[in-house]
């Protein structure tokens, strides 16, 4: 009996705090998975690491025995200036010093990785002035880019998500759920194809050194604004036409990063996803004075005879998505 009341007792509360169940088990899992990607990337890494170590050790060796009037030290010295250098994207090879990083075109690019924070990080300010400027020009522009980025999805979530779904519901006949789920496997599909496979064709036919796995790549780490560096177009020495080339590529930048949110704001419509967030959020508590409020209402509908009014819970429909309330597309308001 009393092992019954405890098991009752634990399910109770067990049900009474689901959210908080569902967010611990979110945080252990998404915990589980940083340490899976890891432990993947270190024994995949590692050894090719160790290698490379090796073989850089080889060649500074084979290095100083043929030129015995170097010492090691000097040498050290040396290459500790070409590396800091290079991370501010100067190099002292000789292929690379016709191209400049703070011209126009590669400081326009370099506003544009700054300011949709995908940061390649292979150049990088070299005085104070600019690294002050920086941080300023961020503050301000990256709340700027967000504000404008959402602004620009909004609008064209209209015409190519919410219209759409409309559309097709109203026409054909079909449930909202459904043409949902299709259009926006549809709408990724199409997105991926345009932002992701095509690009990294052309960027393997115009990157001499990449092949399309790694033009692929590029695409993939950009538009998700990681933005490593590892790969950063328009770099390569003789680079033809390079001022065109880096402002296509800015032009690239924006607009697949346009459609990835686009994308994404498309998934998150969907009534499966909603119900999957809602697991893990908080549920709003309402005010205690709505809630007298609701109250009141209650005992108003309740003392009015049976088939007077309609039950809010009859009343209460789950629409799938907030569609927009359209009138003429060019009239003012003309969503919500």
């Amino acid at each position: 009996m009393l092992q019954s009341l405890t098991g009752n007792s634990c399910v109770r509360l067990i049900q009474s705090n689901k959210s908080a169940w569902y967010f611990l088990f979110l945080v252990l899992g998404y915990i589980l998975y940083l340490i899976f990607g890891a432990v993947v990337f270190s024994s995949v890494e590692l050894p090719y690491e160790d290698l490379l170590r090796q073989q850089l050790r080889g060649i500074k060796r084979q290095f100083l025995q043929e030129h015995k009037c170097l010492s090691e030290e000097r040498l050290e010295r040396f290459l500790s200036k070409a590396l800091e250098a290079s991370n501010y994207g100067v190099s002292i090879l000789n292929n690379a010093s016709a191209s400049w990083n703070w011209d126009f075109t590669s400081s326009l690019f370099f506003a544009s990785t700054v300011l949709s924070t995908t940061g390649y990080g292979h150049t990088a300010p070299l005085s104070d002035g600019g690294k002050a400027f920086c941080i300023i020009y961020s503050v301000i522009g990256i709340p700027f880019t967000l504000l404008f980025l959402t602004a620009v999805v909004q609008r064209i979530m209209v015409y190519s998500t919410w219209r759409p779904i409309m559309y097709i519901h109203t026409h054909w006949g079909l449930s909202k759920p459904l043409v949902a789920v299709v259009h926006a496997t549809l709408l990724a599909v199409v997105a991926v194809s345009c932002f992701f496979l095509i690009p990294a064709a052309i960027f393997s036919a115009l990157e001499k050194n990449w092949n399309f796995l790694e033009s692929f790549y590029f695409c993939f780490i950009s538009l998700s604004t990681i933005g490593l560096g590892d790969y950063v177009p328009g770099e390569a020495f003789n680079q033809r036409f390079r001022e065109l080339y880096k402002l296509g590529i800015t032009v690239y930048l924006l607009l697949g990063l346009i459609a990835m949110l686009v994308v994404l704001e498309t998934f998150c419509e969907l009534q499966q996803l909603k119900q999957l967030r809602k697991m893990f959020y908080l549920k709003k508590e309402k005010p205690q004075d709505r809630l007298t409020i609701m109250e009141h209402d209650h005992l108003a509908f309740s003392s009015m005879p049976d088939g007077t009014v309609n039950s809010p819970q009859e009343d209460k429909t789950e629409p799938f998505m907030d569609f927009p309330i359209l009138t003429s597309p060019g009239a003012e308001g003309s969503y919500k």
